[in-house]
Formats: C-alpha cells, structure tokens, sequence
C-alpha cells in the first residue's frame, strides 16, 4: 500500500509524551480510588455492627428472654447474614472485616460487638459497639482510647 504525500504517523517523542500523560493521570488516580475502597470497606463494617445491635435487640425481648445471642444464635433466629455469621470465625469476613460478639451471656451484663480488619488494606480503623448502639473507631497503632464515630466522644472500650 503506497503512502501518500506528506502522510506520517506519530513520533516516537509524541508517543512517550502521551503515555507519561497517561501515567501521570493513573498516579493520581489510583490512590483515590484505594482510598475510597477502604471508606466502603468502612462503612460496610459500621453497617454491619448497626445490623448487628438491632439483632440484639431482636432477639434478646423475643428469643433470648432477656440473654444476647452468639453469631450461631443470630444466625439461627435469621436476624443476621450467614456472611457475618460463619461457624468459624476466621472465615467470616465480609468486605475485608471479621466480626464478633462477646460478653452476651444476660441483660445485665451486656455485649460487645466488633469489626476488626482482615489486613491493613481494606480500612483504616476498627470498630466496636456495644448494646447502647454507639459505634466506636479505634486506629491500628492507637494505644488509648475509642471515639465515637459520630465525633460525639470518646469510651474507655479496650479493643
């Protein structure tokens, strides 16, 4: 096939420009995309405890008579997700968090409800609640305290 006068194709100079146009762009894409993935995963946890409070509730004025349940509990009573509830808890991870209840043995004494990160990519915080419904954030390295997700205030919860 004959080319016709004055026809070129791109340079190798303009190629390269355009593909570290291209890199640029991705650079500074790609971390805001990361991030955003990890607010997901963050929110899907504190949803998941907020579903997990309202099971509680659930279950401990109908079912429980006045005893929290157990993940199987929950599961059973199909007031959670089979998710969030697998018999083995190293299993049970739902967007990058494992969840688990402890200290739900009556009314009195309450539970405590957490979300803690299946690896350090897919948030930056774990969480806990307990049956008063306030959901609390801890970071990785934080050593003290609780806040409040809502910004509210702090609790001495340890992890």
């Amino acid at each position: 096939m004959q080319q016709k006068k004055g026809q070129k194709g791109f340079s190798l100079i303009e190629l390269l420009i355009v593909v570290a146009i291209i890199g640029i762009i991705a650079a500074i894409a790609i971390p805001n995309l990361l991030a955003s993935r990890r607010a997901a995963n963050e929110a899907s946890a504190i949803s998941v405890l907020r579903t997990i409070g309202t099971a509680e509730s659930t279950y401990s004025s109908t079912i429980g008579f006045g005893k929290y349940g157990d993940m199987t509990a929950l599961k059973n009573a199909q007031l959670v997700d089979g998710a969030i509830a697998a018999a083995n808890a190293a299993t049970a991870l739902k967007s990058g968090y494992f969840f688990g209840i402890s200290g739900k043995d009556s009314y009195a004494a309450g539970y405590t409800s957490t979300a803690t990160q299946g690896s350090s990519n897919n948030g930056s915080r774990n969480f806990i609640s307990d049956e008063a419904g306030v959901i609390y954030a801890k970071t990785e390295n934080a050593q003290t305290e609780l806040t409040a997700t809502d910004g509210t205030g702090t609790s001495p919860i340890g992890n």
